[in-house]
């Protein structure tokens, strides 16, 4: 095993974290934009009501995205069983 295929993969690995993490925090981030323009607008300063259509819109971004985000998943981790043999040597 090489410096080489070491940063590789962590690269990979950083890379992978990111596509799968990416639409769920992007989703928070723009709901709490939108929430939070909408609390300066009407001065309205409750907590839950920034919490709730986060937590609503990552839970449907994972349910709508779970199979592609699952399957990018299992592509890497099998890629990474598949490398193992050639490690050894």
């Amino acid at each position: 095993m090489t410096q080489t295929f070491v940063i590789h993969l962590a690269r990979d690995a950083l890379f992978l974290v990111l596509i799968l993490a990416g639409p769920a925090m992007g989703t928070a981030l723009l709901i709490g934009l939108i929430i939070s323009v909408l609390q300066a607008t009407t001065q309205i300063q409750d907590q839950m009501l920034n919490m709730v259509p986060k937590i609503i819109g990552v839970f449907l971004v994972i349910l709508l995205l779970g199979s592609w985000l699952l399957n990018s998943a299992i592509t890497f981790t099998t890629g990474l069983y598949t490398q193992i043999p050639n490690l050894i040597r």
